[in-house]
């Protein structure tokens, strides 16, 4: 049995018997791992807090024949900011669905943790519409993960391009720093959903339930017409 320690983020945690929990983290080191945090269901425990989803920071590890166990967290952050906004809360729970599909053990992770961490501070600051932020996400993950195709040869122009050619080539900090026009927006979209329809044979739980959102907002925001 070894002890070791790796940097990550909480991409999902489950109870496991009466007091325990089995977490899923995002690690730069070892890629997607499971691992088991004995206790930290108590109310005393000092894993409580730190193995909730969506927490970043370290994670002391002990290696065993067939899984992990947690023996402490430093946690840098929480991001408990979106658990006061519900809609923040489902982006948050779509983009580590999204970046489970494509994580595997042992693999280099360092650019999806990175991605992943980035989106949330942009959830967090609410700087950029959500949708726009997802959509970032996407392509970015699809590119970091060799399933894009050379922007180029979209048959995209003007500033949907340009739009394109940035969130491909920009260094992931500097990502969520612009805005886009209605018509780029909806263009982007609806490249990137061609292409998730056509590559991800999976349907994602969250995005079903932002889904859901949208089309409330949307009603919300439609003015009764009378006759």
């Amino acid at each position: 049995m070894g002890k070791l320690t790796v940097t990550g983020m909480i991409m999902a945690a489950s109870p496991i018997g009466e007091f325990d929990r089995r977490i899923v983290i995002l690690t730069k080191e070892l890629g997607k791992i499971s691992a088991f945090a004995r206790g930290a269901r108590k109310p005393n425990s000092p894993l409580l807090a730190g193995t909730n989803p969506f927490a970043f920071g370290q994670f002391e590890l002990f290696e065993g024949r067939s899984s992990y166990t947690v023996s402490q967290l430093h946690i840098q952050q929480y991001f408990r900011e979106l658990t006061e906004d519900v809609e923040a809360a489902y982006y948050g729970f779509y983009f580590m669905e999204f970046a489970d599909y494509y994580a595997r053990e042992y693999s280099d992770e360092r650019l999806m943790l990175a991605l992943t961490y980035q989106s949330f501070r942009a959830l967090v600051k609410k700087t950029i519409p959500f949708p726009l932020v997802r959509r970032i996400f996407e392509l970015r993950t699809m590119v970091i993960n060799g399933e894009f195709p050379d922007v180029n040869t979209l048959g995209a122009e003007g500033d949907t391009l340009y739009t394109l050619r940035f969130i491909v080539s920009t260094p992931i900090q500097k990502l969520y720093t612009f805005k886009v026009s209605d018509q780029v927006y909806e263009e982007i979209a609806r490249i990137i959903d061609g292409h998730m329809e056509k590559y991800i044979d999976r349907k994602f739980k969250s995005l079903e339930i932002l889904q859901v959102f949208a089309k409330t907002k949307q009603m919300e925001e439609t003015p009764y017409k009378t006759g």
